[in-house]
């Protein structure tokens, strides 16, 4: 008996033993103990390409000449002769004034010339008898017939006549000069446009006094075809954009000058850049240059806020990454790139402006490197990544991309409900 219970004391732990060795071959691995799968990126393999060169500076449209309508003449309005924002020519009649004054004016000119002309008339007939008195008197003196002094008292009387004569013209000349003034008034009392143009709003109405060299304008006049794009730009880039415009005439390429509007819109027409018209502003050091552009269409207004494109030739050989792909920090601008070992690689890069949504890299890429565009914030130096190839905001999504919202390859129910365990192999 004795023996018996000694053998089942025996027996009944080495069961236990077995039944609990078999439950541990069927449990699965701790979750905890699997390394997470690398993290998906997008990428792009840099590859040179040729961009064209491109400047954009910021402007102002201003008009290429202005004039303020003054009046020459003082009086009353009596007309309009134009509608406000019209176009209106040179010389076309605006203003008409009082003229009533002015022909009063003019009349009397008219008189005093009327006047000075018949004393001219008077001073040359006593001129003529003074003269053939003398004549007569000459031959009568050298024979004594008659005195001396008799025919020098003549002989001055001539002089006299030919100096009134002389007067009489001077004045005839002066009147004329009155005359012409008074008429010049009178066409003044006619206030015309001094250029042709658009003009704007009056700033005088009918029954209003004017005067002379009045400081206040009647109307301005801005002529809006072709138009002016003033621009503001540092000395370098001057020196930059101006060694573009040059190289292009010595290869005969002609600079294409593209304007944006405020909308973002670009505008039809192409344009010049007037490098004659550069200034430097004293206050802010920057190069004041102009752009001319037509405009038929009256599109382009003084005072708007627009963006001229200069495009000049290609760069062959260049490399461009997408702008999202580059980070700004203290000590420049730096990508991350993919190494042979599918590890991240930062890559400091030095920028040279930008090229559409892409930015221009100076240095820091060569053909054949891999950057991450997308999934930055997943990554970290050293770190392993699984990249996929990017594709652009717009385009149809690569199957299995992170952008096409597709999961990792073994993602599933298993995976959602242990997101730390090891992936099966397909």
């Amino acid at each position: 008996m004795n023996t018996n219970k000694t053998a089942r004391t025996l027996l009944i732990p080495a069961l236990l033993l077995a039944i609990s060795s078999c439950g541990k071959k069927d449990e699965p691995k701790a979750p905890g103990n699997a390394a997470p799968p690398p993290p998906m990126v997008s990428v792009i393999t840099v590859a040179p390409e040729q961009v064209t060169n491109i400047s954009e500076l910021p402007g102002r449209v201003e008009a290429v000449r202005t004039a303020e309508v003054r009046a020459r003449v003082g009086g009353i309005v009596q007309r309009r002769h134009f509608n406000e924002g019209s176009e209106v020519r040179a010389g076309q009649p605006l203003y008409q004034l009082d003229p009533a004054p002015y022909m009063a004016t003019v009349a009397s000119a008219q008189a005093s010339v009327g006047q000075a002309e018949a004393n001219v008339t008077r001073a040359e007939a006593n001129l003529a008898q003074a003269t053939t008195k003398v004549n007569r008197y000459r031959n009568l003196v050298e024979s004594n017939a008659v005195s001396k002094q008799e025919f020098d008292d003549l002989s001055s009387a001539q002089k006299l006549a030919a100096a009134d004569v002389s007067a009489a013209r001077a004045a005839v000349d002066t009147a004329r000069a009155a005359l012409d003034t008074a008429k010049l008034n009178l066409s003044w009392a006619n206030v015309s446009a001094p250029i042709s143009g658009r003009i704007g709003r009056t700033l005088i109405t009918e029954g209003a006094l004017v005067t002379a060299n009045d400081t206040h304008a009647l109307a301005v006049i801005q002529q809006l075809d072709p138009i002016y794009i003033t621009l503001s730009q540092s000395s370098v880039e001057m020196a930059r954009l101006r060694e573009i415009m040059t190289q292009s005439g010595r290869n005969g390429v002609k600079a294409k000058l593209t304007l944006v509007m405020e909308d973002g819109r670009p505008y039809p027409q192409p344009g010049q850049l007037l490098f004659s018209e550069a200034v430097v502003d004293p206050q802010s050091s920057s190069v004041i240059l102009r752009a001319q552009f037509p405009n038929p269409q009256r599109t382009l207004l003084p005072g708007m806020y627009v963006r001229v494109r200069v495009e000049q030739g290609v760069r062959p050989g260049t490399i461009t990454v997408p702008q999202q792909a580059v980070m700004r920090t203290a000590d420049g601008s730096m990508v991350m790139t993919v190494d042979a070992e599918g590890k991240v690689a930062p890559r400091p890069v030095k920028t040279d402006g930008a090229y559409g949504s892409n930015w221009i890299i100076g240095s820091g890429l060569k053909a054949g490197d891999t950057v991450i565009v997308e999934g930055l914030q997943k990554v970290k130096p050293g770190a392993p990544v699984k990249p996929l190839p990017w594709t652009p905001a717009g385009a149809p999504a690569a199957p299995g991309s992170p952008a096409a919202g597709a999961m990792p390859p073994a993602a599933g129910p298993a995976a959602a409900a242990a997101p730390n365990a090891t992936p099966t192999k397909e």
